[in-house]
């Protein structure tokens, strides 16, 4: 489901403002103001930083699972980049693509890494369920070929499905605003292939996530009851990245899921008449159902909107190689050894002060 603040306006009386009516009578719109810049100041830099890490040749030699997260991080980054231009638009009532080609180059290209985030965390939750659950098998299929393949075949399989999306939209001269054409608004097409698409790629592929990631808690639960002799010598390095990626996994499947439900929801709470003034529309009881609808559905799309936001501190708490890189590039070598000196020369005091006490001489080797 393309995650899309706009309203049918369609169902628009020409001349009435969508932005301005929702504006006066509902919350929605500044929750979006107010929530929606907050995950575009964590997700703009930290996202280039993670995807730096992740493909930087020292993280991703030997290491099929820095693949995947590092396109995931681009894909974050390319779609809060256009997820600005629609915020402008149905937040702030600032035009941005809406015209002739622009409006549908946007709405495909929009889609692109909605699609590709679900499917790159499937991918992924794959590879370490066979690393995991089938470990003769993992020097075959869990290699940084093969998942760089994998990356591209999504890519290009998510950029096909996307296509559509041109045909989908188009520039409604009369609202002066995007809007599905009128030649497929009343077919049975664009909503079989809308439902068809997100069941599959929000509905069908988080949820084949969360059974991988049940599989593969039920094994390492298995090994390590087993005690060292099962786990192997690299258990835990194995097991932190195990972790990381499920946090990451369960993260997409718990901020996508209630979204998906949301939105399947949508035509239980129709849009009512425009046309009505505004003390009719505070007692009318198709409106009051409708905004009460729209308002939990904005909160649950910040939510989802996180997802494309705050990875990053996955990584920073479950990777100590992510970790570690993170310090190197934020706190230079200079920095780290000043640090250093520092925590020894209070190291020093105290056992100066503690020798002193116990009436020892304290000495400087």
């Amino acid at each position: 489901m393309k995650m899309n603040n706009s309203t049918d306006p369609t169902n628009d009386q020409p001349g009435t403002n969508v932005f301005t009516f929702y504006n006066n009578h509902s919350h929605s719109v500044i929750i979006d103001q107010v929530v929606t810049p907050i995950f575009y100041v964590i997700g703009l830099p930290a996202n280039p930083l993670s995807a730096y890490i992740w493909l930087n040749r020292k993280t991703r030699a030997n290491n099929s699972s820095a693949i995947y997260l590092g396109a995931l991080s681009i894909s974050h980054v390319i779609f809060l980049l256009f997820h600005i231009l629609q915020e402008l638009r149905y937040a702030w009532d600032i035009k941005t693509y809406d015209g002739h080609i622009s409006c549908e180059i946007f709405n495909m290209l929009f889609c692109i890494p909605q699609y590709l985030a679900p499917l790159l965390v499937l991918g992924f939750t794959v590879e370490r369920y066979i690393a995991v659950c089938h470990p003769f098998k993992k020097a075959r299929y869990c290699t940084v070929k093969r998942a760089e393949m994998v990356v591209v075949c999504l890519l290009v399989t998510c950029l096909l499905i996307s296509t559509l999306q041109a045909y989908f939209w188009t520039y409604d001269e009369v609202h002066q605003i995007c809007n599905h054409r009128p030649e497929i608004q009343n077919g049975d097409f664009l909503l079989l292939w809308t439902w068809l698409t997100e069941l599959l790629l929000f509905g069908v592929a988080p949820l084949a996530a969360l059974i991988f990631n049940i599989l593969v808690i039920r094994e390492i639960h298995i090994l390590t009851s087993g005690g060292p002799a099962h786990t192997g010598s690299s258990g835990g390095s194995s097991q932190a990245s195990t972790a990381t990626l499920l946090c990451v996994s369960f993260y997409l499947i718990c901020t996508w899921l209630p979204y998906t439900v949301i939105y399947s929801l949508s035509n239980e709470f129709p849009i009512g008449d425009f046309s009505l003034t505004t003390q009719e529309v505070q007692r009318d009881a198709t409106w009051q159902r409708h905004f009460v609808y729209n308002t939990i559905r904005v909160i649950v799309q910040e939510i989802t909107l996180s997802n494309s936001a705050c990875y990053f501190f996955i990584y920073y708490a479950t990777g100590k190689h992510f970790r570690d890189s993170v310090h190197e590039i934020l706190c230079p070598k200079k920095c780290i050894a000043t640090t250093n000196r520092n925590h020894l020369a209070k190291q020093y005091i105290a056992v100066s002060k503690s020798s002193h006490l116990n009436g020892t001489v304290a000495t400087c080797v």
